[in-house]
This record gives C-alpha cells, sequence and structure tokens, in this order.
C-alpha cells in the first residue's frame, strides 16, 4: 500500500479534529460564564450531599470492585464470538478458551481470597 492510499483517511481524520477544535472555540466564546456557589455545588437529587459523597471521595474496594466488573464484563464480551464460532475453530479454539478461562478464574480465585469481593462498612 501506498501513501496515496491513506490521504483520503487523513484528510477525513484532519476534519473531524478541526470541525471538533472549532466546535470547542465556538461553544467556548458562546456560553454564559457567571458561576456561584449554588450553581458549584455537588447536587445530590435535590438534596445536599453527605456522608462520602460530599468529600468527593471513594473508598478503595469500590474502584477494586469496578475493576473487577469490567474484567468480567470483557471476558463475556470474548465468550461469545467464540461460542458462535466453535464448530469451525474445532478442538483447538476449545483448549484456548479453557485456558483463557482457567486465568480468569485463577484471577478471580486470588482476588477472592485478597478479600476484594468482601464490602465492610
Amino acid at each position: 500500500m501506498t501513501a496515496m492510499e491513506f490521504l483520503p483517511v487523513l484528510f477525513m481524520v484532519t476534519g473531524i479534529v478541526l470541525v471538533a477544535a472549532a466546535t470547542l472555540f465556538v461553544s467556548s466564546l458562546l456560553r454564559p460564564s457567571n458561576p456561584y456557589p449554588e450553581k458549584n455545588a455537588p447536587y445530590e437529587c435535590g438534596m445536599e450531599a453527605a456522608g462520602e459523597a460530599a468529600g468527593g471521595r471513594f473508598r478503595v474496594p469500590f474502584f477494586i470492585l469496578a475493576i473487577l466488573l469490567v474484567v468480567f464484563d470483557v471476558e463475556a464480551m470474548f465468550l461469545f464470538p467464540w461460542a458462535v464460532v466453535l464448530k469451525e475453530i474445532g478442538f483447538v479454539g476449545y483448549i484456548e478458551m479453557f485456558v483463557f478461562m482457567l486465568l480468569l478464574l485463577v484471577g478471580f480465585a486470588y482476588a477472592w481470597l485478597k478479600g476484594a469481593l468482601e464490602w465492610q462498612e
């Protein structure tokens, strides 16, 4: 492939970047800028923020649980296409997915043994 074949892609990317930059620039010129304390205060269902939300900090187990959720969601994302093409990929694909699931199971067991799944108040 030559560089000339990628020229339309370069034009498209350049156009997208220019439109995005122009939109941000024009909106920064046109928007009203009048911050006041009530506007900058955190808003939680019409009430003043209380508890952990007032400080804007969350405990570490929340983030660990969120990361584990993302990992297992990605696992599910890989399982669906694998299940669709299982007949075509044969035994080798089955073994590869078994190794993949085994690695995830080891990671899950490690997180469980470390107590990452326990939610303590």
